[in-house]
């Protein structure tokens, strides 16, 4: 299940937390080594989810089965904002101003403030699953990767389903050298929304240098 593959790569990326911390930079290739795996981008939701009252009446679980069988890039991105206005939607006053100083926060790179504003909608709401996603990615940005794991654990045991928690569990995988569970993490995230952009690119490389070449 994900919430145990999830807990498992939590654990061991908290216990080497403090040593890739303590990393000035990242890390060098040594001479003969193979080509890194290329990278997506974290998956950020739109700056402006649609908020009509009518995206309310949108089912979760009917977005995703249209996810599933959009036929095209453009029509899988008309159905992820419908899906990210949802998970953005906390549905307090309080908690939507405090999201708003906390995108402020985190466009102006004051990721201690954002993590503080975070912290006091999480106690607020602490269903509200776009919070702990949205402090994972500040935990990213800080490269503060032990607590962005198990933010995204968070996530996914409330909406096993969160395209863009998985894809950024593939991505700091990625970046602690655990391509194996970085491939997993991707393949569900593809799974889900079939149209993330450039997660295609990265699973065929990570594939190849993990399970090898097709003969």
């Amino acid at each position: 299940m994900v919430s145990r593959f999830i807990l498992g790569v939590v654990l061991g990326a908290v216990l080497c937390a403090p040593v890739l911390a303590a990393e000035p930079g990242p890390a060098q290739k040594p001479p003969g080594a193979p080509e890194l795996a290329p990278k997506p981008d974290w998956v950020m939701p739109p700056n402006e989810a649609p908020r009509s009252g009518r995206e309310r009446t949108y089912n979760l679980d009917t977005l995703f089965e249209g996810l599933k069988i959009a036929p095209d890039t453009d029509s899988a991105r008309a159905i992820e904002q419908r899906i990210w206005s949802l998970w953005m939607a906390s549905g307090s006053d309080t908690c939507n101003l405090l999201m708003a100083r906390v995108k402020a926060a985190t466009e102006d790179k004051d990721f201690d403030l954002a993590i503080k504003l975070l912290d006091a909608v999480i106690e607020l709401k602490p269903n509200y699953t776009e919070a702990w996603n949205r402090r994972a990615t500040v935990y990213f940005l800080q490269k503060d990767y032990g607590h962005a794991l198990a933010d995204i654990h968070e996530v996914l045991s409330r909406e096993p389903r969160h395209f863009g928690a998985l894809s950024g569990l593939g991505l700091i995988l990625q970046e602690i050298g655990d391509e194996k569970h970085a491939l997993e993490a991707y393949r569900r995230a593809l799974a889900i929304d079939p149209h993330l952009e450039n997660i295609d690119d990265v699973v065929k490389t990570l594939r190849e240098k993990v399970e090898g070449r097709d003969i």
